[in-house]
């Protein structure tokens, strides 16, 4: 089954936002009135709030999450329930979401956006070649910052063509947009800022998500601990492996105040995205 949401299903979907709300109230998505905002970092220039919303649930990238297979996400995230659950996200203080430059994504995000949708900022991840068309894509159709995909960046690395990693971030950073760059690996982003890249950012996995094991964690950790610039941790639940409950205590005392956490949702059964924001912001009420 393939993962893309067609073009005929996502008008016929739009056709009937008019639904949205009790479809979400049933499906465990909150609709309240906004509550006290998180707590902010700056990617480059932008302003965003700690905690992103992430994308893979979108598109059915389960990852083998014990919540549901590939194919459940892709059915339970219609069009309507993506725009729904980033309003959802807005309305906790979360003011960013985390996605690929799918062309069913970015016509979604402009309807979304036409319609008045509260989420404030699309941060792109282009993962697909030509890496230059994907990161115009997202300069043309409002992403607000671009992280290239840690698949992509790690292969060019291993191939030892930082050169072209370096012609990525400075393609984004001549639009006048802030510039990051993810790694599936614990020690890329050191060595980036070794090699003097271009980068207002960065975005790292902590899980791994060829064994999601612990060791890949304190790995991870201790290269985030070193890095100067923001850094947005990615994987932080294992693909679902890891409660949010155990797992954001745990980061927060190893990131500082200058980094982020991205995490997708799965609200099928319950109110995933106001759990993590309240979570999030008892975590971190020092910082408000």
């Amino acid at each position: 089954m393939s993962s893309r949401i067609t073009r005929r299903r996502f008008h016929k979907e739009v056709a009937i936002m008019g639904a949205t709300a009790a479809a979400l109230r049933g499906a465990g998505v909150s609709g309240a009135e906004p509550v006290a905002q998180m707590p902010k970092i700056r990617l480059g220039s932008l302003e965003v709030s700690r905690l992103f919303i992430g994308s893979n649930p979108f598109f059915g990238f389960s990852h083998g999450n014990p919540q549901a297979s590939a194919d459940e996400m892709k059915a339970y995230y219609t069009p309507e329930r993506i725009m729904a659950t980033l309003d959802a996200a807005a309305d906790q203080g979360i003011t960013a979401v985390w996605t690929p430059c799918y062309e069913h994504w970015i016509e979604l995000w402009l309807k979304y956006k036409e319609r008045g949708g509260r989420l404030d900022a699309w941060i792109a991840q282009p993962d697909r070649s030509p890496m230059e068309k994907d990161i115009l894509a997202a300069v043309r159709n409002g992403a607000k910052a671009i992280a290239i995909q840690g698949c992509h960046i790690d292969d060019q690395v291993t191939k030892g063509r930082w050169d072209v990693v370096r012609g990525w971030l400075e393609l984004i950073q001549s639009h006048k947009l802030p510039a990051g760059m993810a790694t599936h690996r614990a020690t890329t982003h050191l060595e980036a800022e070794e090699r003097g890249m271009p980068t207002d950012f960065y975005h790292q996995t902590v899980y791994r998500p060829d064994d999601y094991v612990p060791g890949g964690l304190e790995e991870s950790l201790a290269v985030v601990e070193r890095l100067e610039k923001p850094v947005v941790a990615y994987k932080v639940l294992g693909a679902g492996r890891i409660a949010p409950a155990d797992a954001f205590p745990a980061l927060l005392k190893r990131l500082r105040r200058k980094d982020g956490i991205c995490v997708g949702v799965f609200p099928r059964k319950r109110d995933e995205i106001a759990e993590n924001a309240a979570l999030m912001r008892r975590l971190t009420a020092p910082e408000r």
